[in-house]
């Protein structure tokens, strides 16, 4: 009797370098992936009082939030319905927002309000001008848009992150940015989030981090939704580097991050200790990536600063040299995508993480 052979077990490569050197693939995520996903817009304490607003920009289009009399926060492109001017710059308030080009006047809730001389074109209904809005949640603090209008609400996009968060900074929504650092980084978004989303490059990479801040022993990363959910434990006490207090809440041992597929990432440091990462696409191989780190109604901390000096001398300066390496390499011809170190039993040495990541990169290039 003939057994027929067994087919050869292939392992599983990592994606193609075109997907992240290729402008026609970015060009498809900027009117794609990034238009249809919740992006991270900033934080709400820029928008405490009616009127407050800010800009931002999103998959290439100019944005603002602004709060309206009602206090909802809510955001509309910026752009005016006359003659497309840009309404509004930077942050601020205002009771009213006027076109700088020809005085167009619109509520706060979008509303067109009046423009010189509008009485004189025959047919016209001010009431039919309303600047567009664009679909907008407040989560935990956190302003977050996205350019579809029928998106599902976050909390089905991310499941559990909303209690699993406040479990771990019960106070999270006292909480406002104390330090903004921005990191310019020469390499396609998804290398630094690849980056980003595995530690099997810790411990030869980062020396504070793997040794100051968690046990990389325990370190591992599951998917939840579109989330990746790291966890570990913290450094034994005498090798922290920086103080922590155990009895502060029942996860002050923990570290913990949830990346919210594509593009923002909440990481609660040993202590309860809030921080983010926002990573900005700016073209095919250029991203800027902001680190929030955040205390009870902004108040200073030393030691919050000093953690956000020492993060940006140690592991966010390795993490540029890395990324920026990598996506050099993704333009070299001798370049062929290597295998995927998946491990059965996950653990910090393992990629399986990046297999889930890369599924969602290819999905949406190719939905």
């Amino acid at each position: 009797m003939n057994i027929p052979a067994m087919p050869p077990i292939v392992p599983l490569r990592s994606l193609e370098a075109h997907y992240y050197t290729d402008l026609e693939i970015f060009a498809k995520e900027q009117a794609g992936l990034l238009a249809r996903s919740w992006q991270f817009a900033g934080h709400v304490s820029l928008v405490e009082k009616p009127g407050d607003y800010f800009t931002f920009e999103i998959a290439g289009q100019n944005l603002f939030c602004i709060r309206d009399r009602d206090g909802e926060v809510r955001s509309f492109y910026n752009v005016c319905q006359h003659r497309a001017h840009e309404l509004v710059h930077g942050t601020g308030n205002s009771k009213l927002t006027v076109c700088p080009y020809h005085a167009w006047t619109y509520e706060i809730s979008g509303q067109l309000r009046s423009g010189p001389n509008i009485k004189a074109v025959p047919g016209f209904d001010r009431h039919d001008v309303c600047l567009p809005s664009v679909r907008t949640e407040v989560f935990l603090g956190f302003v977050f848009v996205n350019l579809d209008p029928d998106a599902h609400p976050m909390d089905e996009w991310f499941s559990r992150v909303r209690e699993e968060l406040t479990e771990y900074v019960p106070d999270i929504e006292r909480l406002k940015p104390l330090e903004w650092v921005e990191i310019p980084e020469r390499c396609n978004w998804k290398v630094s989030v690849e980056n980003y989303s595995e530690c099997y490059h810790c411990q030869f990479n980062h020396k504070t981090f793997s040794t100051g801040v968690i046990k990389p022993e325990t370190y591992d990363i599951q998917p939840q939704g579109y989330c990746l959910r790291h966890t570990t434990e913290c450094q034994n006490l005498e090798r922290m580097s920086y103080p922590i207090d155990l009895a502060a809440n029942p996860r002050a041992r923990k570290y913990s991050s949830w990346f919210l597929w594509p593009t923002f990432s909440f990481q609660v440091y040993p202590g309860n200790v809030l921080n983010t990462y926002h990573w900005r696409p700016k073209g095919v191989d250029e991203v800027v990536v902001w680190r929030g780190w955040y205390t009870i109604n902004g108040a200073d901390s030393d030691m919050i600063r000093k953690l956000a000096i020492q993060d940006r001398a140690t592991t966010v300066e390795e993490d540029i040299h890395i990324v920026e390496s990598v996506q050099r390499g993704l333009k070299s011809r001798g370049y062929r995508p290597g295998p995927l170190v998946i491990d059965p039993n996950c653990g910090v040495n393992s990629e399986h993480s990046i297999r889930v990541l890369q599924e969602w990169m290819r999905e949406a290039v190719h939905a």
